[in-house]
């Protein structure tokens, strides 16, 4: 195995990139392999689930990272290693490599169960999600070509080699939105599954508008939009005053609490209120909820379980973020694994998208030249900015038909102020797409 040859195989499998690691006599399967001291790797590394894990009476608190991994041999075959996992320690931070060689047909065991420093570790995601891994010995061809290489950009404690298909990806989002600014007033749309362009006449339509002029179909999984960037559109009054708008961040559903347990019928009767508009039979759950504050209306207190506001650290596996009553009642609650599956993979590249609107006669939108990019993420960051009340709840839930035949409405959300953008990511900018 060679480097060219190295290259050529995770490229055949549609990698855009791939992480390598100078590997510690201690990182190995018996201590686990250091993977960061933060939870940012979770953001390149796609994640099918996250489970908390209690301690035990010798075991540390952690959550348990569920991953798709494979081995990569000398002849370039794949080999399952099906009880590989990542390791989350939220108390330290750090995330560790664990499980790689159990129940792998071709494990490279005489690398990985021993304590051999400078070896290195070449791990990329498939255009499917799966991740692919090959180990070299620190006398290889492969490690003598690596220590060669000039001004590989840093990810964490890993050294980043793109690979040719990923290089312009920044690029091409930006010309994209470049046309599309361009276009000026486009009509309201949205795609189907099948691609098939329909009218949108909703008041979240430019966001549908947007996903279709960038060819991008509706998905229901927790993956970037385009070419590995999740692009947000938020509405504007004026192009030039793109930092005073808010942005919805993400709407999970409450993993526990009586909203969970009896049901958000149950919820909106016992926490809700009459529709303010007079509208009859009728309830509402909303306004604005942020930590530490009770809200006037519902009579809630949003407070985080388990995150220590002065480090900015989750301390409990498990935390979360929670709506309590006077009596203490958990309302509603948002694990943090779940919060945290879902963050940091959709969020890690990050592109928002300024629009202006026309209702009449027909719904149309505008698309700005002046973007928001963000890249490199932790949803600790996401946290603390909750902590700090600048991102908060703000649902839209209502209960119709209340006396005959209740019909549900269901809509978490959790907002921003665009101006706050820059403190959830590690490198902000805003670029012109029509310059860039």
């Amino acid at each position: 195995m060679n480097l060219t040859n190295l290259k050529s195989l995770f490229a055949a499998h549609n990698c855009d990139e791939i992480l390598v690691k100078d590997l510690a006599a201690n990182d190995n399967s018996k201590n686990q392999v250091y993977f960061g001291g933060n939870f940012e790797i979770i953001n390149t590394l796609p994640v099918s689930k996250i489970e908390t894990v209690s301690p035990g009476d010798w075991k540390r608190e952690r959550f348990k990272a569920s991953i798709d991994f494979s081995w990569i041999n000398d002849e370039g075959k794949i080999f399952n290693a099906p009880k590989a996992q990542l390791i989350l320690y939220p108390k330290y931070p750090e995330v560790r490599f664990s499980g790689f060689l159990q129940g792998c047909k071709d494990a490279p065991s005489k690398l990985m169960a021993n304590r051999i420093p400078n070896r290195l570790l070449f791990i990329s995601v498939t255009g499917e999600g799966k991740i692919l891994g090959y180990v070299a010995s620190p006398e290889s061809q492969l490690a003598a070509e690596f220590k060669q290489q000039k001004e590989l950009k840093d990810q964490g404690i890993f050294k980043v080699i793109e690979l040719p298909q990923a290089a312009n990806n920044r690029n091409v989002l930006l010309s994209e939105l470049s046309r599309i600014h361009k276009l000026g007033w486009i009509d309201s749309k949205r795609l189907d599954s099948d691609s098939n362009v329909l009218p949108c006449n909703a008041p979240n339509c430019g966001g549908y508008t947007l996903e279709a002029e960038l060819g991008v179909t509706p998905n229901g999984y927790s993956e970037p939009d385009f070419m590995g960037w999740e692009v947000k559109q938020f509405g504007v009054k004026k192009f030039d005053r793109i930092g005073s708008s808010v942005i919805t961040l993400m709407t999970p559903e409450p993993t526990d609490g009586l909203y969970k347990t009896k049901g958000a019928e149950y919820f909106v009767r016992q926490y809700g209120y009459d529709d303010k508009l007079g509208r009859p039979d009728r309830m509402n759950f909303g306004g604005v909820h942020r930590v530490n504050e009770k809200h006037k209306t519902t009579n809630l207190e949003m407070k985080l379980i388990g995150f220590d506001i002065e480090s900015g650290k989750i301390r409990s596996s498990s935390g979360r973020i929670a709506l309590l009553d006077d009596k203490e009642n958990e309302t509603a609650s948002w694990s943090y694994s779940s919060m945290l599956l879902h963050w940091n993979r959709k969020h890690d590249k990050a592109c928002y998208v300024p629009s202006l609107s026309e209702k009449s006669p027909t719904r149309k939108y505008m698309y700005g030249d002046n973007v928001i990019l963000g890249t490199g993420t932790d949803f600790q960051l996401f946290l603390q900015q909750m902590a700090l009340g600048n991102i908060y709840y703000d649902p839209g839930i209502k209960l119709e038909n209340i006396s005959t035949k209740p019909k549900m409405k269901k809509r978490s959300q959790f907002r921003i102020k665009s101006k706050y953008l820059p403190s959830l990511y590690k490198k902000n900018e805003i670029v012109n797409v029509t310059i860039a």
